[in-house]
């Protein structure tokens, strides 16, 4: 925007407090190469926009606003004289991106100096060149300590997945070696059964029968029903009562394996049926034997695919093979970060999902949400352990008009009143030396409102605090 050219006055220029030390050379400089415009109520500048000119106003009254979520949020209004705006990294040059970094509205005439930015980076280079080399410093040095205090919070939340990913994947891997061991010691012994079963005087159609008998009873094992603690030991009982009752000999061991693998008195009616009375115990023996063998082949299943599950959710945590924005499942997103973080949570924190499967995908960039659920629920885990160790987490998703919400609930010891407008301040922690950086919620916040312009907001008591991120559903992101 531009405004009416008025005359410029270099006494006037000099009683403003930033230029009131300069030399009449000075300001006579300024008045030549900047220049005194006056602007009618509405905008001056736009954020984000090309930052050409430095504004020094005269008189009249300023608005400042920053965008968040699509919205202006005003952060400043004033009258003063002398106040200033626009252009104030310009001496930087093309080592950083030069926009303005918020909108500027003007709610009466207002009246300005105004100095090309070019000519402000000249002015400040050669006026104050000390001045220039301390204010790079200061501009460069707080950003290296906050990408390097950045990267040490990534470092520190990865070797913490790692340690959890670590825990997790050794139980089933540590699962699948015993019962490969057991089902290599269990194998040896069916062959031994079947080598007395063959070595006796049986007939073919005898030995074809057995063999029925075993496809069957693996068919069995397969739709093993699950049974209570009670109705498991009524079984055994009976179980254990059939087997002694036919002469068959540690009955009592044998009868768990088989409840395990969904037999019971009828199926045992069956065999002996089936079988001549001198062969029933070598039958049950190897039938015995080839249940075993089943449930270790299920236990190796099942621990396996645990395995290549928790492989899955690290890949879908890190989102490796995914491009870097896309319309993505929050809840697969949820999903692989509780996962990842399962044994930081730990068994004595319940975990409650209440999601709305009906919500669409939303546009995003799964990697970067993924690092929000993790400081969140990070932050949750050691509010419960503060209060005692013992909690819920409650992650609920819900339509929110045109939004999605995702809520982090925890019973922990909730933020003090005084501390809550702070907690999205960069460096701001309330965890021990050491164990916070006090970037966790302000990357998260950065991620959600200036990465997918969406909202995030807190709520909190003592045993109720919840994180609610909005995120929009739709995008203005094309890539």
């Amino acid at each position: 925007m531009s405004g009416q050219p008025m005359p410029c006055n270099a006494q006037e220029i000099g009683s403003l407090f930033l230029f009131e030390k300069l030399t009449p050379e000075q300001l006579g400089r300024l008045c030549d190469e900047g220049r005194v415009e006056q602007f009618e109520p509405g905008p001056v500048y736009t954020e984000g926009d090309p930052s050409t000119c430095f504004y020094v106003m005269i008189e009249g009254t300023v608005v400042l606003s920053r965008r968040v979520a699509g919205d202006d949020v005003e952060v400043t209004r004033t009258s003063q004289r002398g106040v200033y705006a626009g252009s104030m990294q310009a001496y930087l040059g093309d080592r950083v991106r030069q926009v303005y970094n918020n909108s500027m509205r003007v709610t009466e005439p207002t009246r300005f100096f105004v100095l090309p930015a070019d000519t402000f980076a000249q002015i400040m280079q050669e006026w104050f060149p000390m001045a220039v080399h301390l204010l790079e410093g200061l501009f460069f040095g707080s950003k290296s300590t906050q990408q390097a205090i950045g990267q040490r919070e990534r470092l520190l939340a990865l070797g913490s997945l790692s340690a959890g990913l670590t825990h997790e994947l050794n139980n089933p891997a540590a699962a699948a070696v015993r019962a490969t061991s057991t089902l290599r010691e269990r194998v040896g012994k069916m062959r031994h059964k079947l080598a007395i079963i063959t070595q006796g005087s049986y007939s073919p159609e005898v030995i074809a029968n057995l063999i029925e008998i075993q496809e069957r009873t693996a068919e069995r094992v397969a739709k093993a029903p699950t049974l209570s603690p009670l109705e498991a030991a009524d079984r055994e009982d009976a179980l254990s009562d059939w087997l002694d009752d036919q002469g068959i000999q540690e009955g009592w061991r044998i009868a768990p394996t088989f409840v395990q693998a969904g037999l019971d008195v009828d199926w045992l009616d069956q065999v002996a049926a089936a079988v001549d009375e001198e062969i029933l115990p070598s039958a049950i023996g190897w039938l015995n034997y080839t249940v075993e063998t089943e449930l270790l082949m299920d236990e190796i299943n099942d621990s396996t695919t645990r395995i290549s599950h928790l492989v899955d959710a690290a890949k879908q945590y890190s989102q490796l093979d995914r491009a870097p924005f896309q319309n993505a499942d929050v809840h697969e997103l949820l999903d692989s970060t509780l996962l990842m973080l399962s044994g930081k949570i730990g068994p004595q924190i319940k975990v409650v999902k209440e999601y709305d499967r009906t919500l669409p995908r939303v546009p995003a960039y799964p990697a970067e949400l993924n690092q929000v659920w993790t400081n969140l629920i990070d932050n949750a885990v050691s509010a419960i352990n503060s209060a005692g160790g013992e909690g819920t987490l409650t992650v609920r998703t819900a339509p929110d008009h045109d939004r999605l919400l995702v809520e982090f609930r925890d019973t922990g010891v909730g933020i003090p009143a005084e501390n809550r407008g702070r907690i999205f301040d960069p460096f701001f922690t309330t965890k021990p030396v050491g164990e916070g950086t006090g970037l966790g919620l302000d990357i998260s916040w950065r991620i959600v409102t200036n990465k997918h312009h969406g909202t995030i907001q807190v709520q909190s008591e003592p045993g109720d605090t919840r994180f609610q991120v909005l995120l929009p559903l739709t995008s203005e992101e094309a890539s």
